[in-house]
């Protein structure tokens, strides 16, 4: 019998290891994948400078012979080839990574500077306006998100501001409902009263003694809202909802390019759907890794 518990514990033992194991390489990889997109999105405009990469809005050549630079396939002249517009598709894909990164960066801020303030505060007061503001983000809530972004896209207009308000207002619960429940369980500790019968204010409390403890969970949010939201994003893209046309977005241009797929034109259509793919992907990895770290408790159940 003993033997039997001795073996079973060494299994679980290996088990765990095997699953840090993978968590930190998946986490790692996740990593990766992110810094790189960053790194595209902060030199590409440098790279256009030098005379490295092309301009993404300059249509090519001349649509007249002896050159014609409309649906060429990748070739040592263009990595990516061409689109139909005239277009260096390898150009569009890597300043997509810039627009992408500069509206989903400012929704998730945007949802997260709204979200965690109004949860700490609902959580902590209670009373009429924590039931105020619970009803009204449960309302948000339960709408669909894409359905969301879209109606608000077509109201407020195309732009980077305009897309990022668009997105932030259905991650603006999700911040709200973590944080307000975190609060609302922590306020009741002992050094939370102990700084309540020191004469503390509300604001003393929320910030030096609640805040550190109820956003330890908002990074795995952030990182997990902000795939999504390039997924969103480029749903909107391709409705016509996101960015100006001119600007390079990985929604729009797929859009142009499905068209030409069935004539055989896959390149217009491959590259801006892989970098999408891929940058979503890091950032599922990302925090994903981010949860295992933070919340130890939950990798051991």
């Amino acid at each position: 019998m003993a033997v039997s518990k001795i073996s079973l514990g060494s299994v679980k033992q290996l088990f765990a290891k095997r699953r840090d194991r993978l968590s930190t390489q998946l986490l790692a990889l996740g990593l990766i994948i992110t810094a790189s997109f960053i790194a595209i999105a902060i030199f590409a405009p440098l790279l256009q400078a030098i005379g490295l990469l092309q301009d993404p809005q300059d249509l090519l050549g001349s649509p007249m012979p002896p050159y014609n630079p409309i649906n060429q396939a990748p070739s040592a002249q263009h990595w990516f080839g061409t689109s139909r517009e005239g277009y260096d598709v390898f150009s569009r894909t890597l300043f997509g990574t810039q627009a992408a990164l500069q509206v989903v960066v400012l929704a998730t801020l945007m949802s997260l500077l709204i979200g965690v303030p109004l949860g700490m505060v609902s959580g902590y007061l209670g009373g009429n306006l924590d039931r105020v503001l619970l009803f009204v983000m449960d309302t948000i809530y339960t709408l669909p998100g894409l359905l969301l972004s879209v109606t608000l896209a077509f109201i407020v207009g195309k732009g980077v501001f305009n897309a990022a308000i668009a997105l932030s207002i259905s991650y603006i619960p999700q911040y709200f409902r973590v944080v307000r429940n975190q609060t609302a369980s922590l306020k009741t500790q002992m050094f939370v009263e102990a700084a309540q019968a020191l004469g503390a204010s509300t604001r003393h409390v929320l910030t030096k003694y609640l805040f550190a403890n109820v956003v330890q969970s908002v990074p795995v949010l952030f990182t997990l809202n902000a795939a999504d939201a390039i997924l969103v994003l480029g749903g909107l893209g391709f409705l016509g909802l996101g960015l100006p046309d001119e600007v390079a977005e990985w929604g729009h241009d797929l859009k142009q390019a499905l068209p030409a797929l069935s004539t055989g034109i896959w390149w217009t259509t491959l590259f801006p759907g892989l970098a999408l793919t891929l940058m979503v992907t890091g950032l599922s990895l990302l925090g994903e890794g981010l949860s295992e770290l933070i919340n130890p408790r939950d990798r051991q159940r």
